[in-house]
């Protein structure tokens, strides 16, 4: 099982990290009786659509009976794989391409049941398996301004050679990803500089103001559709597929059974890329909780 370098060395660092940023995530009393046990302990990402997803799931087992801690917002898959692999965390809504890019270092397959199947056999020594993977994608789409693609006829990344300069903002770990900034200079050919921009407000900033060129943002942001930006077409294909899958822990799937599988999948099969655009938008443009957008979602879907 190839683990990354960075991941390794974040091993060391995971068990304190995880117990400063973990926030737990309150919730009513299941309308199910409770099915006892040890709280089984739902992660997520450091952003919103990661954050939502393991609210829906969360929330979807609670009113099922079954117990969950939350530890929400923790960081990026270098902090959160060794975890999983210990048990420390066990269920985690992951991203098919990105997990088997980022997550193993490995060049993703080109559909999503590929993806599913080399994914799960990526997983296997950790002790980790994937229930089914949801419709719902997630995945790096780049934008830049509106009138920068029109006055220069920028649609897919591949037509910013047209520009005298291209300087991509991103998280740190952008760098050195290949469905990122490697995928920019490696397959593309770009003649391309990198600006580590933590944030996602902050980049969006940087590129309004044009002190960046292009910037990746969720497949399903609400600025993926604005008039304000242009999404590129990625015609040379640096970004998987990237359906929604649970990640979970071995022991717990055994110990749980086919009925806690079932829940899981029931949320899975409702997901797709436009609800979850539609979800995050509340999160992130109208103020709502996380925890209180799943709830509702999940009661209109009658789970």
């Amino acid at each position: 099982m190839r683990w990354t370098r960075v991941v390794r060395v974040a091993a060391v660092l995971a068990t304190a990290a995880l117990g400063v940023t973990a926030c737990g995530g309150g919730s009513d009393q299941p309308s199910a009786p409770s099915k006892g046990g040890a709280p089984i302990v739902v992660a997520s990402f450091n952003f919103t659509d990661s954050q939502v997803l393991s609210e829906i799931y969360a929330h979807a087992l609670e009113a099922k009976g079954y117990p969950v801690s939350r530890k929400l917002n923790l960081g990026s898959r270098e902090l959160i794989y060794p975890a999983l692999k210990s048990g420390e965390l066990q269920f985690v809504p992951e991203y098919q391409g990105a997990a088997i890019s980022t997550g193993f270092g490995e060049t993703a397959a080109k559909d999503s049941q590929a993806e599913h199947e080399q994914l799960a056999k990526l997983f296997e020594p950790s002790g980790v398996k994937l229930l089914n993977y949801a419709p719902a994608e997630n995945k790096n789409t780049y934008i830049v301004k509106a009138d920068v693609a029109k006055s220069k006829g920028v649609a897919t990344i591949s037509d910013l050679k047209k520009l005298d300069k291209v300087v991509l903002a991103g998280p740190p770990e952008c760098e050195k990803r290949l469905p990122c900034f490697r995928g920019f200079t490696e397959t593309y050919k770009l003649n391309a500089t990198f600006q580590t921009v933590q944030e996602a407000g902050p980049r969006v900033e940087q590129l309004k103001s044009g002190a960046v060129t292009v910037i990746p943002v969720d497949s399903v942001s609400p600025l993926v559709g604005d008039p304000q930006f242009v999404a590129l077409k990625d015609d040379l294909t640096i970004v998987p597929t990237e359906n929604v899958v649970p990640a979970v822990n071995k022991k717990v799937l055994d110990e749980r059974g086919a009925d806690f599988a079932n829940v899981v999948n029931a949320v899975s099969a409702k997901l797709s890329t436009d609800v979850m655009r539609e979800l995050n938008k509340r999160v992130d443009a109208d103020g709502e909780q996380a925890g209180d957008v799943a709830k509702d979602w999940l009661a209109k879907q009658g789970l």
